[in-house]
């Protein structure tokens, strides 16, 4: 895709990987308009960056995501790129009692989110010479996190479903491209300066210097072993990744 000259709206925008993003399109001389639950951090984002906009949005809420996209269409007319980045990624426990309104709004957040998100907006996409749909998952999709295992699932949902898109759309002006960060160290669980993480500047730089000719997937070189690991043989690989979580556990607040 081309790297300037775009209109972008950017869901989970005011930190980590959502911000790095909307920023260095920012730079590169895009319009980019940012989605997020709080104003306050919408604004001060915002604030840092003159010229990006801005908008409150709850990808939980279908009936918020429909008036955000009447909007956005009706005053971004140009736009012609949308980022699924919103997510959150709370624990669980496979191996006792479901806590169900945690469970409910981790799908609702980050699979329900992203495809009502596509959803609103895909009609007016086909309009645009050239435009595409951008979903953030993650290399849990392939090797599961036990700790976070539904976070994991749907992860791994959102690479089928952009599988799914970008079949579909094959005969449009939308592409489909899925971003798979390694382990970014940023606050959608804790910042913590693990060295097992990657820093959130070179991988912002690194994923973005691959979108310019990704026509599938975004994966980062310390993301391509574990992205490439699923398959017949994934069981040993997903026993060793989380065994090695419990040998050297996550760094917690």
């Amino acid at each position: 895709m081309k790297l300037s000259g775009n209109t972008i709206f950017i869901t989970g925008a005011t930190s980590g990987i959502g911000r790095g993003l909307a920023e260095a399109f920012h730079k590169k001389g895009n319009k980019v308009i940012i989605g997020g639950r709080r104003k306050a951090l919408l604004d001060e984002v915002t604030k840092v960056n003159p010229g990006m906009d801005s908008v409150e949005i709850d990808v939980t809420n279908p009936a918020q995501i429909a008036s955000a996209a009447e909007h956005l269409i009706r005053t971004y007319p140009s736009l012609n790129v949308v980022i699924n980045n919103a997510g959150i990624m709370p624990f669980d426990d496979v191996t006792g009692p479901l806590d169900d309104s945690q469970a409910v709004h981790l799908v609702n957040t980050n699979l329900l989110g992203p495809v009502r998100i596509s959803g609103a907006f895909i009609e007016h996409l086909k309009k645009q010479p050239e435009a595409f749909v951008i979903n953030n998952s993650s290399v849990v999709a392939y090797v599961p996190m036990a700790m976070s295992a539904l976070y994991s699932a749907t992860k791994a949902a959102i690479h089928s479903y952009s599988l799914s898109q970008r079949f579909a759309l094959r005969d449009t002006s939308v592409r489909i491209l899925e971003i798979v960060p390694p382990w970014v160290d940023t606050d959608l669980v804790y910042k913590s300066g693990d060295p097992r993480a990657m820093q959130l500047e070179p991988f912002i730089a690194e994923a973005f210097a691959l979108l310019e000719h990704a026509t599938t997937e975004v994966v980062v070189e310390s993301a391509q072993q574990l992205r490439n690991s699923a398959g017949r043989e994934e069981h040993g690989i997903v026993d060793y990744f989380n065994q090695m979580l419990i040998d050297e556990p996550l760094p917690m607040p």
